[in-house]
């Protein structure tokens, strides 16, 4: 029998976001998964509890992208002669009115991560941290009642529209905060350092914006169709809420990994900054011998380990060395 108009409308804007929105899940799995796959082979030295925050981190967009093919297979495949029934399910079972849970779940565990990077950066500072963790936590409790509302079936979607769209909003602040918040402590880090370290320091500033900008997009665009269009007649939002989960996880690797190429520029450049400073060492040591005095003055100079602001988050980023730095008399 065909389908009426009507109901080809509700295949569509009910059902076909959790399928497009699920297969984009599944893709990017499969690109964290090699994300991991790098992690494993260039970062073999970290600190267990980093290794196994990376660990969790692959457990759970797993069992997540199980969750997202099991529910589209429950959905159109067991359901597949019901269409009422199979849009019921968005109200009635708990594996699908808690996908948002699931998707809160990672992103908080990867906000987590960068909370405890940015208290690192800005040494520890309470005062930093302390407000973002409550925006985010505002927004947990938020998806928590927007979710007791999806179960209660549609004649609740005045508050469910309310509590989503508390929690997109704040989770898309939390997000900003702490992406300007690590940006402003590296970028004042940049008059504490040495030199040829201020490229690194905005290698990093670039990076911090980068990895931010597809999880804060998606984030933008799931709290404008959730306000657009009722969870009554289109569900458009759920396809961006699918793949927010896997964004977030990018993010998280994406930092991690980019380790690997900032030590190897990081790497070059001291490695010709020193063998500049053994050129003049040597020059100095000829004219030396031929009567020039040589003074030694030493200077205490701060600079950014950016090996520990990663690879040890719980020690304090900002470390000193000593530079010696040569003049001559005649």
């Amino acid at each position: 029998m065909p389908m009426t108009h009507e109901e080809l409308q509700q295949a569509m804007f009910l059902l076909g976001p959790w399928l497009i929105g699920s297969f984009i899940e599944v893709l990017f799995q499969g690109v964290l998964f090699c994300q991991f796959a790098h992690y494993l082979e260039w970062h073999r030295d970290d600190k267990l509890t980093l290794r196994l925050s990376v660990l969790g981190l692959a457990i759970l967009t797993t069992l997540k992208s199980i969750h997202s093919f099991a529910t589209v297979w429950i959905m159109l495949i067991l359901n597949f002669t019901d269409l009422q029934g199979a849009i019921l399910l968005n109200y009635t079972v708990w594996w699908q009115t808690g996908s948002g849970m699931t998707v809160a779940s990672i992103g908080a565990y990867v906000q987590i991560f960068f909370i405890h990077r940015l208290f690192a950066i800005s040494n520890r500072n309470w005062w930093v941290t302390a407000p973002v963790v409550v925006v985010l936590i505002f927004a947990y409790l938020s998806l928590c009642l927007a979710t007791y509302y999806v179960s209660q079936g549609v004649e609740a979607s005045p508050q469910m529209a309310i509590w989503f769209a508390n929690h997109f909003s704040t989770v898309f602040a939390g997000d900003m905060m702490i992406t300007l918040a690590t940006a402003f402590f590296l970028i004042r880090s940049k008059q504490d350092v040495l030199p040829q370290t201020v490229g690194l320091i905005s290698a990093l500033v670039r990076l911090t914006f980068q990895t931010a900008a597809p999880a804060a997009i998606c984030a933008m665009l799931n709290l404008i169709f959730s306000q657009v269009y009722s969870g009554e007649d289109r569900l458009v939002s759920i396809a961006f809420n699918q793949a927010l989960s896997k964004l977030y996880a990018f993010s998280m690797m994406w930092t991690l990994n980019a380790r690997h190429t900032l030590r190897s520029k990081h790497s070059r450049s001291h490695f010709t900054t020193d063998s500049g400073r053994r050129r003049d060492n040597m020059e100095l040591g000829s004219y030396n011998n031929n009567g020039v005095q040589v003074q030694t003055r030493a200077e205490a100079v701060r600079h950014i380990d950016v090996k520990g602001m990663f690879h040890h988050p719980d020690e304090d980023v900002v470390s000193q060395v000593d530079e010696f730095k040569m003049s001559t008399t005649v």
